[in-house]
């Protein structure tokens, strides 16, 4: 089993002591620590101790190794999206069970119509599937590790035409794409 300590708890904004004081009974930052990187285990107790404290359903804290994951590829910011160094498991919002691999976009700084703090929960397609995401924000990886992200305006077979969420900015034309993530779910936390 895999646990997903860490994941939630930065998805949350805390720090280990944030979530080492939230416990009850306290417990300390080493110790939560030790429980996210596996050095420690994690018993049932502390899985009801630490779901509790983040709000979550103890089990959410783990997963099989088989389970499928989604992975946090990119964020977003005033400078537009970019690729993250190392990609992280994110938390769904609940279980959404649709086929095709899921995509998740972070919000790092207030873009358009997107708020700080919030996530775009993507769904890749291949580049011929293009079409059925006409109209709708999509994700699209670049040359050197780059992506770009807007509102699909155009489909042509090898070309898509994008126009980003900022107001005042150029359309951006992507040449061969390995594939698109049109957004489905925007998770913005209250």
């Amino acid at each position: 089993m895999i646990n997903r300590i860490r994941d939630i708890r930065r998805q949350k904004g805390w720090t280990l002591a944030d979530l080492a004081a939230a416990c009850d009974p306290p417990t300390s930052a080493q110790t939560i620590g030790r429980l996210e990187t596996g050095t420690r285990n994690l018993s049932l107790k502390w899985m009801e101790r630490i779901g509790t404290a983040l709000g979550i359903d103890p089990e959410q804290l783990v997963r099989s190794e088989q389970a499928g994951r989604t992975a946090i590829v990119a964020t977003l910011d005033d400078d537009g999206p970019h690729a993250l160094q190392k990609s992280r498991d994110a938390v769904p919002p609940d279980e959404m069970g649709t086929a095709g691999t899921r995509l998740v976009m972070e919000v790092i700084a207030s873009t358009g119509a997107f708020r700080k703090g919030d996530q775009l929960w993507l769904r890749q397609l291949a580049p011929e599937e293009a079409g059925r995401a006409i109209n709708r924000d999509v994700l699209v990886p670049r040359r050197a590790g780059r992506f770009a992200f807007g509102r699909l305006v155009d489909s042509e077979p090898g070309r898509l035409a994008l126009l980003p969420p900022e107001p005042g900015r150029k359309q951006v034309i992507v040449e061969d794409p390995a594939w698109l993530a049109v957004a489905e779910t925007l998770v913005r936390p209250l």
